[in-house]
């Protein structure tokens, strides 16, 4: 254990803390002797028993309240979290929903294209046959017309 030595309202004290937190014992402290010091001033001399219960309320009241906007702001962000986590589900649910639709795109077209192709060939094949018959009236033709 440490010893710290300090001065409060013009009285010295000795405490003891861990080792190595001497200096943050110093520093805490200091601003219970600034908060006591404002309360003397601004309060007068009420006596050092008041006054030490004045200052103890006052840093208690800013503990809560520091207390309350630190929960506050637990709150804020597990909302935010739950909220981006929300958000992402859904990123992930509309890519998923998008990745199907690709898929169904895909296969549309693949059958869109085959059909085309069928299509072509099917074309191709009545020009043919159209060319074929006509092609077979004309000889029919010029050969009743050499006949006569």
């Amino acid at each position: 254990m440490a010893n710290v030595s300090i001065k409060f309202n013009g009285k010295e004290f000795l405490l003891s803390c861990d080792d190595g937190q001497e200096e943050h014992l110093e520093e805490l402290l200091i601003q219970i002797n600034r908060k006591f010091n404002e309360l003397k001033n601004d309060l007068g001399n009420l006596g050092e028993n008041k006054l030490l219960l004045i200052t103890a309320v006052k840093v208690m009241d800013e503990y809560h309240e520091t207390k309350k906007k630190v929960e506050q702001k637990k709150d804020e962000l597990k909302n935010l979290s739950d909220k981006f986590k929300e958000l992402k589900s859904l990123i992930y649910e509309y890519r998923d929903k998008k990745e199907e639709e690709i898929v169904q795109i895909k296969k549309n077209h693949t059958q869109l294209k085959n059909e085309i192709e069928q299509n072509q060939k099917n074309y191709e094949k009545l020009i043919d046959e159209a060319a074929n018959e006509i092609s077979s009236f004309v000889e029919k033709a010029s050969l009743e017309d050499l006949s006569k």
